[in-house]
């Protein structure tokens, strides 16, 4: 028997792991289900599978292909199937005895497409099939599952980015002769299947567009997709015609409960979770009982994508699909008050967050605020959105202090502070009062010292006048932490001890505590009082292993990994720093992570590995530019690079030190902390006789004559 299945029109692009999981699973199973949103090319994959040659040899009865999509009275679903496997009978018999008949003794492979509108009635055919015809095979793709026993399903994903940029230019070959694409418009490109989400049909019916548009201009009108993304080519079916018929077919198959969740869940700007959405789109019309299964409900119509990850379980809608729930959640004029409950949800989680930073849970939080990012920013946005909610935005901006500082967000956290101090007047209530000392710190960290210095002076003047000792405490802790990196030691070490004073009146310990303790050991070290020092990270060390705090500690182990370099202890020093080193990249904090580093690359040198040490030194150049300010623009700071690149130097002489360096500067973040973690690649890098002998050895103090002399009397006699 010959098989019917339709010839392609143009190029079949990318999916070769889906064809050949879904030929495994032919083989494996009776009954395969191709699911997927409207669009993401559920017919293709399956017919392309139905025709090659290997399907055309196992099936000796042939592959038999049913177009269901236009079926919409389940009565008619067996005569259908009838007329696809083209059989005719004059009997008397009912449609489903003929194909029972038909199927029996025959080793078919049934494709049956589109078949939503009748998905009852088809599970029900197709249980009946399977079960009398043991040589019969069904392929089915659709929007959601048949659920029958037996049944094995493909989730279809959308295109990859290599692949969606591939079948956008080979389908604007066909409109314009070919899709010629430079680095930058490449760039472009890349870009506008992300924003389609990497699904077929919008890519064809947006390279539709490329005989009157260039990609740019595209690019541009995406915010009214479904408006430009229309006019499918003749011989399409009807319900791929348009985007918003494709994804309005898939509204017209859910309930009413469906269609209400769906529209309220364009709410979420990013992935999310159940308990979000047990708080934020419920109501009346849709209790907290019945949420769970209209989610699993939409879940199985592919509207909803479920993904597991560090943080959970957690839920995303593509962002054509998203857009189409948000058109109907603003026609039923409930927007407004769904983004305030999104917003209301977020600063609790926020709060929840800041918390439990300073908890066993700190490693959590850091997934967890890392995965809530984009409803974080949504929550922000409409806060500022709403001019009388501008204090919001700068309770949330600041509570996200950890995230900012603690897990490599700085710029972003500037940003976030500087948006939401500008939009929020002169009322210094609590909210701006933190926001302030967060943006100070913020920027003391990324050496915007003109900003830090602002933020700081006036949180410590309004703090003053409305009496908030808490915001008069961190704005001192924070202008000497910017002291402590200007090299002011002395000063440094006055208002690190005044703010620690205040902090234990008024009951304060958490992780901006332990890190003023630190930072005070930092001052007092710089100052030469390295015993000092030792005994405060310590403590900071101890009250970390009581509280489960790791951040901090990280800070605490780089001090004492600082003081073992410079107790000639290499051994410890490598261990200590390695930890601190391991924490810091675990939380993403590059600030710890390049500090590290460095430190690092001074134990390599005088541990006798100056390749090495030159390579960590062009690694931590790769990072700083993502942090700010180079070590500060600290001497004090500065002065283990100065040391270590003077001692490498002379060893290996300047060319040699320059190709290591350069090396290093080419490695990736994970690549240079695995590097170093593990001491090199595992062989020791060929390192070439220096231009001159090298001096002695001599443990020197890392820090500027500036801060030694007068400071460091004692040194001598502490060693």
């Amino acid at each position: 028997m010959r098989s019917p299945v339709p010839s392609e029109l143009n190029r079949f692009v990318g999916r070769e792991r889906e064809l050949a999981a879904l030929h495994g699973l032919l083989t494996e199973a009776r009954l395969v289900t191709v699911v997927g949103v409207g669009g993401v090319g559920k017919t293709r994959l399956a017919l392309r599978a139905a025709s090659t040659a290997a399907a055309q040899e196992r099936y000796c009865d042939g592959v038999r292909p049913a177009d269901l999509s236009t079926l919409t009275d389940p009565d008619l679903l067996d005569h259908a199937v009838v007329e696809a496997l083209g059989l005719t009978d004059h009997t008397s018999r009912p449609p489903r005895r003929i194909l029972l008949d038909h199927l029996a003794e025959r080793t078919l492979l049934l494709v049956l497409d589109g078949f939503e509108q009748v998905v009852d009635a088809c599970a029900e055919l197709v249980g009946a099939l399977l079960r009398h015809c043991p040589g019969l095979r069904v392929l089915a793709a659709g929007r959601l599952p048949l659920r029958l026993a037996g049944e094995r399903l493909l989730a279809l994903a959308p295109l990859d980015d290599e692949d969606a940029v591939e079948l956008l230019a080979d389908r604007a070959a066909a409109v314009r002769g070919g899709l010629a694409l430079t680095d930058e418009s490449a760039a472009t490109a890349l870009e506008l299947c992300r924003r389609l989400d990497g699904i077929p049909l919008a890519l064809e019916l947006a390279a539709g567009r490329l005989g009157a548009l260039s990609v740019e201009q595209v690019l541009r009108r995406l915010d009214d997709r479904f408006r430009l993304l229309t006019g499918g080519g003749r011989g399409v079916p009807a319900r791929h015609q348009t985007l918003r018929t494709t994804i309005g077919w898939s509204h017209e198959l859910c309930t009413p409960a469906q269609r209400l969740l769906w529209a309220r869940l364009s709410v979420f700007a990013g992935p999310f979770d159940l308990e979000a959405v047990e708080y934020i789109c419920v109501g009346p019309d849709l209790p907290p009982a019945s949420v769970l299964d209209v989610l699993q409900d939409l879940l199985e119509h592919s509207l909803v994508v479920r993904e597991d990850g560090p943080s959970g379980v957690r839920y995303r809608m593509l962002d054509t699909v998203r857009e189409y729930g948000a058109d109907w959640l603003a026609a039923a004029g409930d927007a407004e008050r769904l983004r305030r409950r999104h917003r209301d949800w977020y600063l609790g989680l926020a709060t929840w967050c800041e918390l439990d930073w300073f908890s066993p849970r700190q490693a959590e939080v850091a997934v967890r605020v890392e995965a809530e990012l984009p409803n974080l920013r949504a929550a922000m946005d409409h806060s500022l959105d709403c001019g009388r909610d501008t204090r919001l935005a700068q309770y949330l901006a600041a509570t996200l202090w950890f995230c900012w500082v603690g897990c490599g967000r700085l710029a972003e956290g500037a940003h976030w502070l500087a948006l939401v101090l500008e939009a929020g007047g002169g009322d210094h209530d609590g909210a701006r009062l933190k926001a302030l000392w967060v943006f100070g710190y913020v920027s003391v960290l990324r050496g915007d010292t003109a900003a830090a210095i602002a933020a700081l002076h006036e949180c410590r003047e309004e703090a003053e006048r409305t009496g908030d000792l808490v915001a008069h405490a961190y704005a001192v802790h924070r202008t000497g932490c910017l002291a402590l990196v200007s090299d002011d030691m002395p000063r440094a070490e006055e208002l690190l001890r005044a703010a620690l004073a205040q902090y234990e009146e008024i009951g304060e310990l958490n992780s901006n505590v332990l890190m003023a303790r630190v930072e005070l050991a930092m001052a007092v070290a710089f100052r030469g009082r390295l015993r000092e020092a030792v005994v405060m990270c310590e403590r900071v060390v101890e009250v970390c292993e009581d509280h489960g705090e790791r951040w901090a500690r990280a800070y605490a182990l780089y001090v004492l990994g600082y003081a073992a370099w410079h107790g000639e202890d290499l051994e410890r020093a490598r261990t200590l720093l390695g930890e601190c080193l391991e924490i810091d990249h675990a939380f993403h904090d590059l600030l710890g992570t390049v500090l590290a580093l460095e430190m690092l690359a001074l134990v390599a040198v005088d541990g006798g590995d100056p390749a090495e040490a030159a390579v960590l030194q062009g690694a931590a150049e790769g990072i700083w530019p993502s942090v700010g300010l180079p070590l500060f623009g600290s001497e004090c700071f500065n002065a283990a690079h100065v040391l270590c690149e003077r001692r490498a130097r002379e060893r290996l002489g300047g060319a040699a030190y320059e190709t290591f360096r350069r090396r290093g500067r080419g490695l990736g973040l994970d690549a240079a902390v695995a590097r170093a973690l593990a001491g090199a690649d595992g062989s020791a890098p060929e390192v070439p006789a220096a231009r001159e002998p090298a001096a002695p050895r001599t443990r020197e103090p890392a820090a500027p004559r500036s801060v030694r002399s007068g400071e460091t009397a004692g040194r001598s006699a502490e060693r």
